[in-house]
């Protein structure tokens, strides 16, 4: 090998493991500020606080935070919803919701039900919640939906579609780049409500779409072009 050859694959070498170091840098820079966003999202104490308009419907909880009353009241909702979706399954996804029901990275919000007056009653039952976590999908910063419970009793009257709608201002507010959520199969109802009400999209990393055979789908909402094409699946080819 002749010298200039020996130079310039030197330096193409000593290249490429610069750029591989600035790339390494640029990852965890990125990392870092998803993180900060997360964890700024996370440190709010009251989201509603952010949207003074819906005060008067909701309020905003952090999972370890929850009293007994209210953990009963979630457990009661789960099972009268969810124990027919997962048939069998429901008593080792039960004991997985109640712990993710008390985590310090769960936030929910209430509804309940109103007064003569239409006032806000702190008291009155709950007939439904969202519970919900900022986290990263795909490297991106997301608010993920873990549930959305509405009684049967008063299901299709806009409640649930109300809440979804003040989970994405949240999202929005807190800097998020989508929403992303998961529902069962067999759960007809959700599925349809998301993916013809909403207009959800499938997610890129849903089971169906990378060909894994799952109970469940995963749904998402992106709010710009980079999130789309991260997160939501791609049907044009």
């Amino acid at each position: 090998m002749e010298p200039e050859e020996v130079l310039n694959t030197a330096s193409s070498t000593s290249n490429y493991a610069n750029t591989r170091k600035m790339n390494r840098k640029e990852i965890l820079e990125t990392k870092r500020a998803i993180n900060q966003i997360i964890k700024s999202a996370s440190a709010v104490k009251d989201h509603l606080s952010l949207f003074p308009s819906f005060r008067s419907y909701s309020r905003n909880e952090r999972g370890d935070k929850l009293t007994s009353h209210l953990k009963k009241c979630i457990q009661a909702l789960l099972k009268e919803n969810m124990e027919g979706p997962y048939g069998s399954e429901w008593p080792t996804e039960e004991k997985v919701k109640r712990k993710e029901m008390v985590s310090p990275d769960a936030r929910y919000i209430f509804v309940h039900s109103a007064n003569t007056n239409e006032m806000l009653d702190r008291n009155a039952p709950i007939i439904g919640f969202v519970h919900y976590r900022f986290t990263m999908e795909e490297e991106m910063p997301v608010l993920y939906v873990y549930e959305l419970q509405i009684e049967r009793c008063i299901q299709g009257k806009g409640i649930g579609k109300f809440l979804m709608q003040l989970i994405e201002l949240i999202a929005k507010k807190s800097r998020m780049s989508a929403v992303v959520l998961t529902v069962q199969k067999t759960n007809l109802l959700a599925l349809n409500f998301y993916l013809t009400k909403l207009r959800y999209n499938l997610s890129s990393i849903s089971p169906s779409v990378i060909g894994v055979e799952k109970s469940y789908e995963i749904l998402c909402r992106a709010f710009d072009h980079e999130a789309k094409a991260k997160l939501e699946a791609d049907f044009s080819n």
